[in-house]
């Protein structure tokens, strides 16, 4: 039973909030992954490679997540990759206003966009989230990705390995999409600093 519970939350985490998203391009890649839509959502925003997410500036402990994205290689920085993040609030909850449209309402405004710049670099302003209430479910933030010739798609979370729910049982489940999501939190300067890179199609169904 406790395995199953763990499948249970393992498939709660990874496809929470997420579908396969159809667009105009050449290549649809990375299965089903309901709530890739969201990605599109950022409106008239002008995207740069640094965003700042809502309550940032109110909530604790407060987070700065980097990366570079990578191409297939693991070695050629990738511009132009639209990231999208989103995750709870301090009580584990898709925190919404009320007014929220589209995905927001499942989502919640505590979320951000960004594309990277001509060396792969990305960089996300946030807090760490709560596990959802009443559960083993580690802390975790969802990332979709768009590159430009692809549909968008999903990659694994980012979550942390000093999270007492994060066992390995569970990350010996994880798909490793895009590399691994796991990171250290290091405190510097009274913010948690993480690290998270991606490479673009590894794991990917359909990629190649």
């Amino acid at each position: 039973m406790k395995k199953l519970i763990n499948i249970a939350i393992i498939a709660l985490t990874i496809y929470s909030c997420q579908s396969q998203t159809k667009d105009k391009t050449t290549k649809i890649v990375g299965g089903r992954c309901e709530g890739c839509e969201a990605l599109f959502e950022y409106g008239d925003k002008k995207l740069s490679n640094i965003d700042t997410l809502p309550k940032f500036e109110v909530s604790e402990p407060k987070l700065k997540i980097t990366g570079t994205v990578y191409q297939k290689d693991g070695k050629t920085p990738a511009s132009n990759i639209i990231l999208y993040i989103y995750h709870t609030n301090e009580n584990g909850i898709y925190e919404t206003k009320g007014d929220e449209k589209g995905w927001a309402k499942r989502h919640g405004y505590i979320r951000g966009w960004v594309k990277t710049s001509s060396d792969g670099s990305y960089t996300f302003y946030t807090f760490r989230p709560s596990s959802y209430p009443n559960t083993s479910a580690p802390q975790h933030i969802h990332m979709t990705v768009k590159e430009p010739n692809t549909n968008a798609y999903y990659v694994d979370d980012i979550m942390f390995e000093d999270d007492k729910f994060l066992t390995n049982e569970f990350k010996e489940r994880l798909g490793q999409r895009a590399g691994s999501g796991v990171v250290l939190p290091k405190m510097e300067n009274g913010i948690l600093h993480v690290k998270r890179d991606l490479v673009l199609g590894r794991n990917i169904p359909d990629y190649d």
